[in-house]
């Protein structure tokens, strides 16, 4: 059996320049016809569905999170305690126990309950644009950024007015999973997650003296067979929630724009018949530009995979990217075209994003409102692409478009 550490692999190297958004699809690429798996500066990089399945759902591998986080000098303090809280590093009994006591809270049932919420959001966001927003307007800061941030207040039961500020946070406390992010904004990754603990902590004390039709109220009352969350759980989970249930939706909606704004054709569709077509244009939009590209796993005792030996203390990094193409026609973006409907954007097994209904929900209900309201969307000028290390995020999105009738 061949020891991972002695195969000749592909190297796909971040850091290096040229590495980016611009050209990361074509280096995935080359890459895949090489090998099933690559290196990195920190992992091996999965890069084939069946792979990518196996190494999510092994019992042997959990997220890397509290190593990634040793590697960065984190050891102690309130970022050491959200790490070691956070839902994705907890494994075995105590996970299941979590999963199987808020899972009701996560269903497409759930998330259907906060749709007439988005809908109104959008409304007046849209109202806010005024009457020559066609003629050019920066669609991260108009609508991408406020609207799932004031959704995520509804779905927690915070104040609207309270949406910048958890949108702050959101993105400050997601960047706990961005190497680049670690390399030089720790201590603003910290205040944030100081902020944002003492933030819901005074909304759990508020909600349980008045319960509501929230999220929080929901698991405050979550209840099996006698068993129920504490108060630190309930803190630690709505935490979890806020840094993954913002920054992400913001960015794949603004992906979604970005590539519809690029294929007209696809767009006009989903405007003709939304009933038809947004389900498929949400699914195609995670498909084929998935905003976790990479997503980790190590390996927590010795595991045998294809013939290879994955040692112990080994990181691996999924590529949703790779894996989410490996289909007839999957370097193709087309709403139309027919798919076997699996998906590596939100991840597998134990550890699939608890919060992938209410974002399929907050994308169906945008494109539904905006699709007929956006006719002939172009690009007004370049988009400004984050970095793919944590969340492929779009930083700047002109958009234009011609007056509706």
């Amino acid at each position: 059996m061949t020891v991972v550490t002695e195969l000749d692999l592909p190297e796909i190297d971040y850091n290096q320049p040229g590495f980016g958004p611009d050209t990361y699809h074509e280096l995935l690429g080359a890459a895949r016809q090489r090998s099933w798996l690559a290196h990195s500066p920190l992992a091996y990089i999965v890069l084939d569905g069946e792979s990518g399945d196996f190494f999510l759902r092994a019992r042997q591998t959990t997220f890397p999170g509290r190593q990634i986080a040793e590697l960065f000098g984190i050891t102690e303090g309130p970022l050491h305690e959200n790490v070691e809280n956070n839902i994705l590093n907890l494994t075995g009994d105590k996970h299941r126990r979590l999963r199987s006591l808020i899972g009701h809270a996560f269903t497409p049932k759930a998330a259907d309950r906060w749709r007439p919420a988005m809908r109104e959001f959008l409304a007046q966001l849209w109202s806010d644009l005024g009457p020559d927003a066609g003629d050019g307007t920066e669609f991260v800061a108009a609508i991408a950024k406020p609207y799932p941030s004031r959704t995520i207040a509804a779905v927690l039961g915070a104040p609207v007015a309270d949406a910048d500020r958890l949108q702050h946070w959101s993105s400050m406390v997601q960047r706990q999973f961005d190497i680049a992010a670690l390399s030089t904004q720790i201590p603003d990754i910290e205040r944030a997650v100081v902020e944002a603990h003492e933030y819901v902590t005074s909304l759990l004390e508020d909600r349980r003296a008045t319960p509501g039709p929230d999220l929080i109220s929901t698991l405050l009352a979550a209840q099996e067979q006698g068993d129920r969350l504490t108060h630190d759980e309930c803190v630690n989970l709505v935490l979890n929630l806020l840094a993954g249930g913002v920054d992400t939706t913001q960015s794949q909606l603004s992906q979604a724009l970005r590539l519809f704004a690029e294929h007209p054709d696809q767009w006009a569709l989903v405007a003709a018949d939304p009933a038809h077509y947004v389900q498929r244009a949400v699914q195609e939009t995670l498909r084929f530009e998935p905003i976790a590209p990479f997503t980790a796993r190590i390996v927590l005792e010795d595991i045998e995979h294809r013939g290879v030996l994955f040692p112990a203390g080994t990181i691996v990094a999924v590529c949703a990217e790779r894996a989410n193409r490996e289909t007839p026609g999957g370097e193709d973006f087309d709403i139309t075209a027919e798919r076997d409907g699996k998906l590596y954007t939100f991840g597998a097994g134990a550890h699939f994003c608890l919060g992938a209904n209410l974002a399929r929900a907050e994308l169906e209900e945008a494109l539904t409102f905006l699709a007929p309201r956006l006719p002939d969307l172009e690009l007004a000028g370049a988009p400004v692409l984050g970095g793919i290390e944590g969340i492929y995020n779009v930083e700047s999105l002109p958009l234009r478009w011609r007056a509706a009738a």
